[in-house]
């Protein structure tokens, strides 16, 4: 029978051996690569592919662990921001993280972006992201949404959320050639006018 010790290393190198790999599919995607092909990542993460494939099941199985390790990122870089404090700090505040979190996720979200309709679980993923982002502006602005009208809390809170999304950041980045400190203002401005109202 085997011992414990060995069945612990065991299991340590196999989340050692995912982990490489995962933060290789993780850096082939900061470098640009949107679609990296299993060869490249087991060449990144110093294994075969046949390693890539003896950890997970499928392509599935590794978008999960891919997305999980973004939402992981991301919540790293979410500070809770006091909702009692001043407007224009929390505004200031929530612009400043947003935009860091925007610009770290970029990589992934372009990725994601090429694959989406076909993959369940980048599906999920980008339905956690939204899901989460929503809830944060809830908290975060929870004064000014309480201030506005029963019927009109829906709409002001998903204009908010549309203001501050990936795909209007990407829009302001990639498509009007804007500078991150102009797409800052931008979003930044938006929002000031949406919870003024």
């Amino acid at each position: 029978m085997e011992s414990q010790p060995n069945t612990d290393g065991r299991i340590a190198r196999g989340e050692r051996t995912r982990a490489a790999i995962i933060a290789a599919h993780a850096a082939l995607l900061r470098d640009g690569e949107l679609q990296p092909t299993a060869a490249k990542v087991a060449q990144r993460a110093g294994v075969s592919v046949r390693t890539i494939w003896t950890n997970f099941k499928d392509r599935e199985e590794l978008m999960t662990h891919s997305t999980n390790f973004w939402l992981a990122e991301d919540d790293e870089l979410w500070k809770p921001i006091d909702p009692a404090t001043d407007f224009d700090a929390r505004l200031a505040t929530y612009v400043a993280q947003r935009v860091r979190r925007l610009e770290n996720i970029a990589p992934a979200a372009r990725s994601a972006a090429l694959s989406e309709p076909f993959s369940p679980a980048l599906r999920a993923s980008r339905r956690s992201h939204v899901d989460r982002m929503r809830d944060q502006v809830e908290l975060v602005f929870a004064t000014e949404l309480a201030r506005c009208e029963e019927s009109a809390h829906g709409w002001l809170l998903h204009a908010v959320v549309v203001a501050a999304s990936w795909p209007t950041w990407t829009q302001l980045r990639d498509d009007y050639g804007l500078t991150i400190e102009d797409s800052a203002q931008v979003m930044e401005r938006t929002m000031r006018v949406l919870l003024a109202t």
